[in-house]
Parts: structure tokens; C-alpha cells; sequence
């Protein structure tokens, strides 16, 4: 009773930032790690310190370069074990403390020759530590021993989530964007199973950046993850199979290859499969003004059979200077089939019409993306670093659609219609930067960023007048978007054992100009902003770290924000653009700890953020025509609190749980009404991970997301619950993977919009999916565990 009491005491002070902070004395623990045969260091080992009592681990570190490695810690009682792959670990227990500092000198560890059988999992050293503007996962050989994938590593980070199906989320959040090595890659490509390639033994650490600094652009994303490689990358051949297949249809089947040597990295990947996406899909349009109304419901499905390759190569010109070039290209042949049944009622209830409205689609979608990178680092340092990168991504679709009515009671408000587009977007990114550390405390960053976006969608509505398709003018039009934005950045940190802080300013000008070619309605908009940061972190003991964060972020309307017009599935819930649409920015504040207590870990945040110029989606309604546009409506404030944990009951049986609460006040009017209200929402997901006997692990996964409130009605909340189940044969050299996503078919979406005119209501929902995948590693690699890739 007293201990829990204890342990609520302490968990109350932490959420409310409030600790005291006791003098201590720290102890440095220093050595060089070698190889006892050819004396040569042995860089990236592990170095743990264990309490003598109760044998828990206190804190760790990995060897440098050169093998040194260097320890700071409060604690007393302890020993010392040192372990690296292919060594035999060495426990050290006699030592000598002089002037706070022990130096252990050169230590030698033996090769160990006998071959294991099974993987022990020794004491986690895995942690989270802050860095300034970011939370820094190390990987320890508790994870990194076990032959996992880079997806799967993302797993155990804090505030990270992975579904069965491999799709990554932050804070419950999806659209996180990927960086390896702190830059874009093919590799980071969630749409393929490019990550799966990385194993968890090649990775150091990996980067949570909730609030980015002003060394990353300012757009506003979910979101970053940084996956930090080791040097030394194991060498040799690896390679996997994959084998899938699901309901509805999921199949495909892909090879990945990779080879590795002192001077070459080299990659490819090859893919060939086909899938469906059904959608359940209610609409209903009722008039106040003579209580008319428009009932429709239909199934839509995409249909899409894909192919894809990837190829790169790292080339290591020297210790210093690495060259990246890679690519992506893959092609897409989509079927597009929709029906959807609809009925017309008058203000009495009575049936007036009812027609059955097919859609044929047919698209190809030919895309590709490369990469050139170069890096730089100096000899005076590792962190000292220049790097340059070109990236270059192009999508396009030729698509064509024919929509054919048939009528069954009274007369048809549809016609026969055929549509017709084309579309293209070539985007380009340029990047330098430059990393120089003036100290062991100080250190400055400073860099430039160009990115265009170039994007053409020529549009083509033809009507049946007549017994022959006519060009409707009014809805066809050709639509070009052309984005320009450059930014440059400079920060510089400051960064103690215990405390650092860290500021910086990013200035982006953006050059953006749209056309509807056919009426030559031009829109222009040019400005440059500023983007400041500021990030601090304060490190009470190795179990209770804070940090605090500031940035100022915007949102550029994307193409289909601006584009105005729309696809005619349904000719009476229309979602068009708006040229006219301005970015929103938002002011973003933000104050986490972290910080573990016994068998469990947490993080907690309070952020607040203050958004101008929001951009809402504002529905009207003439003759029961619902038609939607973006607008931008005043502003937004909302304040919220965000804990995620960890708790390992058993080595078989562990828990992992997220909750956000936010709280938001919108001021904003449009066309003299006011918008006006405050509202809440709130997100949980809970999460259990057993392992059974014969290597068998079971994951549920049960989200539930609130209703909350728009500026024109609401949107309900949902529950849903996501099952897996892995298998690992042949000593983990392949898997067998099942996947149940949306269990219970709980998945919905529900929007209400209520005006003094007009109602309406629609409901989405995709259903069940089930994937059964069979992953089989050759050469040093392991099976991919996320063999089925993400739906999208």
C-alpha cells in the first residue's frame, strides 16, 4: 500500500512538471574496446552497467569509432558487463574509483567460435533520451539481436505505432514522414516493403521529432522519424521472398536483394501483385425549404494490379565521402467498377424516381522517383558534416470513365455521362546541409532547401445529348499548378550532460500560380515567412528527462485543395477546389517528459497550438446539390494533453497504450454566418503483444476515436479492433503472418451537416480485411516480418 501510494505521488509530480532536484555526485566510466587477437577497436559494442543487488541494468553506452567508450552516472553499486556480436561477453566487477572517474584502459575481448543455436535476450538497454529538439531511441541488443526489420523496430519506439499491415503513425497520427540518415529515401517508402530490407542490427538509433526544428521545412506533417544506420553495415548477401494473399483480393509476390561490401551497398527490390478496395458508401440530401430529399448507397472498388522495381547503390569513395543513387519505378493498371442506387422522395415521404447510376473506370498509373546524395564528414569530427541531395518524383494517370443510368420508378435526374483525364506531377527537391560542431557544447547548423512542384490535370466532362457524347464546357477545363519554395535555415545548440538549448530561424519565400487554361483564369500568390524555433531539455536522472519546444508551422493548399473541379460519381454530393484558398500557419507549443518507473515507461505532453487562416470544408445546397468546398474560417486554438506508455508484466506479456485529449475554441464567419463554437475530441488505443510457446506472438490492437464537432454539425466517433498473429520457423528465417484488420467491421465514418436550409448526411465504410503473408530470408538477412505492405 505504501509503495503504490508512492508511486502515485511521484507520478502526479511528473505530470505537472513539478521536481526537485538533489545534489549528486557523477561517476565517469571510461575504457577502449579491442580485439583480443588482432588489437584492432571494436566500435559499437555494448557497455552496461548492472546494480550488484538487483541486477537491473542502470544505464549503458555503445563504442565509438575507435572503440572508446564513455559512461556518466549517480549511481553507486554496480558492475560491469561489455558484449558485442561474435564475442564473448566480459563482466567486469573489480575496478578502482579515483577522483570520481573509473578507467578501465584497454580491454580485450575473445572471439567466440561456437555457434549459437537460439538468440538469448540479455537485459534491455533500449532508451529513450532527449536531444534538444528530439526524443533519441538507442537500439540495444535486446531488440538489435533479434533479427527484426527496420518496420518492426519502429514498434517499440514510444509515441510510434505500426499496424499489422506496416503502416506507421505518430501520436496516433498517419502521414509521418521517413528520413535515413536525416534524408528522403526509396527505402523510407512506406507503399513498398523497401523498409523491410533494413534489419535491426544495422540500425543505432532512431529519431522522434514531434515539434521540428527550423532546420526541417516548415510544412505541417504528423511528424518525423529518423532512421540513424550503424557504420559498419553487415556485409555479405541478404535477400527475402514474400508471399501474400488476402480478402478481399490481396495478392502479390516480391523479391529483395541486397549485397554488401567494404566499398558497395547494393539494392533491389521486385514486386508484381494485384489488389481490391471496396468502399460502402450512404448519402443523404434533404432540402428544408420544401422537405425534398435525395437518398443514395452504392459500392465503389479500386481494382488495381501494380508492378515495381528498385535499384540503388551506396558507394563508400572513402571513411569520409559516401555517394547515394537510387530508384524507383513502378506502374499501376487500375479498375475502377461503382454502383450506386438512387431515390427521390417529396415532402410527404412518397417515392418519386429511383435509377441505378454504373461506373466503368479504367487508369494506368506509370511512376517513378531517384535519389542522388552526397555526403561529406571531416576528419576533426564525426558530427562535422556536409550533405547534398537531389531528389526527383513523377506520377501520372490517363484515366477514362463512363457512367451509365437505368431507370426504375419515374424519370432519371442523372444523365450518361463520359469523363476523361490526364494528369502529370513532376516534384524536384535540391538540399544542402551543413553541420559543424564549434565544441563539445556548441554547435551550428545552417542549410538551403528547393522544391517544385509541377502539376498539369486536363479535364474532360461529355454529356448524351442527342444519342452523342457533347464536350460540356462549363465542367471541363484543363488545371495547371506550378509551386516554388525556397527555404534556408540556421540553428545553433548549446548542449550539456544535463541541460541544452537550442534556437533557429527558417525563412521560405513560395511562388505559387494556378490556370484553368480553357477560361485563362489565372491565381498568384507570392510571400515569404518566418520560421522560428526554440528547443530545450533538461535531464533530472537516467530515469526522468523534460523537454520544451516552440515552432511556428504552415499548411500550403495541395493540388486537389485548389483544383475546382471534381469527380461526377455523384452528381448530387459534389467536392470541388478553390483557387483562392490562402495556407494557414500555426503557432505550436509543447512540453513532454518521459521517464520510467519500475517495469513501466511513459511519456507525457502538453502542447497548445494557435492556428490562423484555418482551412475548413464549407458545404451548400442548391436543389438538393450538396456542393463542398475548402475554405479558410478565422482561427483555432486548442490545447491538449498526450501520454503514451509501456508495460512489460512478463518477458511474454507486454502492454503498450496511447491516449490525446484536445480541447479547441474556433472564432471564424463565412457569408455572414457565424462559425463560431467550442468542442472537444479525444483518441485512445490500447494494445497487448503475447508470446506463446513454438516463437507464436499475438497482437490486439483496440482503437477508439471521439465524435466532435465542425463547423457546420458533427462527426461521430468509432471503435475498432485490429488482430495479428506471427510465426517464426527456421530459426526465424522465415514467417508466416495473418492479419485481421477491423475485426468487428466497427470502422466507420458518420458526418452530420445541419444548416437552417438544407441537411445532410453521408456514411463510409471500408469493412474487414484479412492478409495471410509468408516471408522467407536468405544469405544474412532475416524475413521481412510485415510481408503484406500497406493498403492505400
Amino acid at each position: 500500500m505504501k509503495i503504490g501510494f508512492k508511486k502515485l505521488v511521484v507520478i502526479g509530480l511528473l505530470l505537472t512538471c513539478n521536481f526537485v532536484v538533489a545534489q549528486e555526485t557523477n561517476t565517469e566510466v571510461i575504457g577502449t574496446l579491442v580485439d583480443a587477437n588482432s588489437s584492432q577497436p571494436i566500435p559499437y559494442a555494448t557497455v552496461a552497467l548492472y546494480n550488484n543487488s538487483t541486477k537491473d541494468i542502470i544505464t549503458g553506452a555503445t563504442t565509438d569509432d575507435k572503440g572508446q567508450f564513455y559512461i556518466n552516472t549517480s549511481a553507486s553499486g554496480f558492475y560491469i558487463e561489455i558484449s558485442f556480436m561474435g564475442f564473448k561477453t566480459k563482466t567486469i566487477t573489480d575496478f578502482t574509483l579515483r577522483n570520481s572517474k573509473i578507467d578501465l584502459g584497454v580491454i580485450k575481448l575473445s572471439e567466440d567460435n561456437e555457434a549459437l543455436e537460439e538468440v538469448v535476450v540479455m537485459a534491455e538497454v533500449s532508451k529513450t533520451v532527449f536531444k534538444l529538439d528530439k526524443r533519441v531511441f538507442n537500439i540495444g541488443k535486446d531488440i538489435s539481436s533479434t533479427g527484426a526489420s527496420a518496420i518492426e523496430v519502429l514498434n517499440n519506439v514510444p509515441s510510434v505505432n505500426v499496424n499489422i499491415e506496416g503502416e506507421v503513425s505518430l501520436r496516433g497520427s498517419s502521414g509521418v514522414q521517413i528520413l535515413i540518415n536525416g534524408k528522403p529515401s526509396v527505402l523510407a517508402d512506406e507503399s513498398s516493403n523497401a523498409l523491410g530490407t533494413i534489419t535491426a542490427d544495422m540500425i543505432e538509433s532512431i529519431e522522434v521529432i514531434t515539434n521540428p526544428s527550423a532546420k526541417y521545412e516548415a510544412s505541417g506533417t504528423a511528424g518525423i522519424l529518423n532512421i540513424i544506420l550503424k557504420k559498419e553495415e553487415k556485409k555479405g548477401w541478404n535477400g527475402s521472398v514474400t508471399l501474400n494473399t488476402g480478402i478481399p483480393d490481396n495478392h502479390s509476390i516480391g523479391l529483395s536483394l541486397n549485397r554488401r561490401t567494404e566499398k558497395f551497398n547494393l539494392f533491389t527490390q521486385v514486386g508484381v501483385g494485384y489488389r481490391s478496395l471496396p468502399r460502402d458508401s450512404e448519402a443523404i440530401n434533404t432540402d428544408l425549404s420544401n422537405n425534398e430529399a435525395v437518398f443514395s448507397k452504392g459500392t465503389s472498388y479500386r481494382d488495381e494490379t501494380f508492378y515495381t522495381i528498385t535499384l540503388g547503390t551506396d558507394y563508400h569513395i572513402n571513411d569520409l565521402n559516401v555517394l547515394t543513387l537510387s530508384g524507383n519505378f513502378a506502374y499501376e493498371v487500375e479498375d475502377q467498377p461503382s454502383e450506386t442506387n438512387f431515390k427521390t422522395y417529396d415532402s410527404n415521404n412518397t417515392l418519386l424516381s429511383s435509377w441505378l447510376r454504373k461506373e466503368t473506370t479504367e487508369a494506368t498509373n506509370p511512376k517513378y522517383q531517384y535519389e542522388l546524395n552526397y555526403k561529406k564528414q571531416f576528419k576533426n569530427n564525426d558530427d562535422h558534416s556536409l550533405l547534398l541531395s537531389v531528389l526527383g518524383r513523377f506520377f501520372g494517370k490517363d484515366q477514362s470513365s463512363q457512367f451509365d443510368n437505368s431507370v426504375r420508378i419515374g424519370t432519371v435526374a442523372d444523365n450518361n455521362q463520359q469523363t476523361e483525364t490526364k494528369f502529370q506531377q513532376a516534384d524536384y527537391t535540391f538540399k544542402v546541409d551543413y553541420t559543424s560542431p564549434l565544441s563539445e557544447t556548441f554547435t551550428i547548423e545552417t542549410g538551403a532547401q528547393y522544391v517544385i512542384n509541377d502539376v498539369g490535370n486536363d479535364y474532360e466532362v461529355r454529356d448524351l445529348i442527342g444519342g452523342n457524347y457533347e464536350v460540356i464546357d462549363d465542367l471541363s477545363n484543363n488545371f495547371e499548378y506550378n509551386q516554388k519554395v525556397l527555404g534556408v535555415y540556421f540553428t545553433g545548440s548549446y548542449e550539456l550532460e544535463k541541460w541544452g538549448i537550442k534556437g533557429g530561424l527558417r525563412l521560405e519565400n513560395t511562388d505559387l500560380n494556378t490556370l484553368l487554361t480553357n477560361t485563362n483564369s489565372a491565381n498568384s500568390q507570392n510571400f515569404t515567412d518566418y520560421f522560428p524555433s526554440l528547443h530545450t531539455s533538461y535531464k533530472v536522472n537516467d530515469n526522468v528527462s523534460f523537454q520544451a519546444g516552440y515552432s511556428r508551422r504552415i499548411f500550403r493548399p495541395r493540388l486537389w485543395d485548389l483544383n475546382p473541379f471534381f469527380n461526377i460519381r455523384n452528381n448530387f454530393n459534389i467536392r470541388r477546389g478553390n483557387p483562392n484558398l490562402q495556407p494557414e500557419f500555426t503557432d505550436s507549443y509543447e512540453l513532454t517528459s518521459i521517464y520510467k518507473i519500475g517495469k513501466a515507461s511513459f511519456s507525457s505532453s502538453l502542447y497548445h497550438k494557435y492556428t490562423t487562416e484555418v482551412v475548413e470544408r464549407v458545404s451548400t445546397s442548391v436543389d438538393n446539390v450538396t456542393t463542398t468546398t475548402p475554405e479558410n474560417i478565422g482561427t483555432n486554438a486548442s490545447i491538449g494533453f498526450e501520454t503514451n506508455g509501456k508495460y512489460s508484466l512478463s518477458k511474454w506479456l507486454t502492454f503498450t497504450g496511447d491516449f490525446n485529449f484536445n480541447y479547441f475554441d474556433r472564432v471564424g464567419s463565412f457569408q455572414s454566418q457565424s462559425f463560431d463554437f467550442s468542442g472537444r475530441q479525444w483518441s485512445s488505443r490500447l494494445g497487448s503483444k503475447i508470446g506463446l510457446p513454438a516463437d507464436i506472438d499475438i497482437e490486439l490492437t483496440g482503437n477508439y476515436q471521439s465524435g466532435f464537432n465542425t463547423v457546420q454539425g458533427d462527426v461521430t466517433g468509432y471503435a475498432f479492433l485490429d488482430l495479428g498473429v506471427r510465426k517464426k520457423i527456421f530459426k526465424g528465417k522465415a514467417i508466416v503472418n495473418l492479419g485481421v484488420r477491423d475485426v468487428f467491421e466497427s470502422r466507420i465514418s458518420e458526418r452530420f451537416v445541419s444548416q437552417p436550409t438544407f441537411e445532410t448526411y453521408s456514411f463510409d465504410q471500408r469493412g474487414r480485411f484479412i492478409t495471410l503473408g509468408l516471408s522467407y530470408g536468405f544469405g544474412k538477412g532475416e524475413a521481412m516480418t510485415y510481408s503484406g505492405g500497406r493498403r492505400r
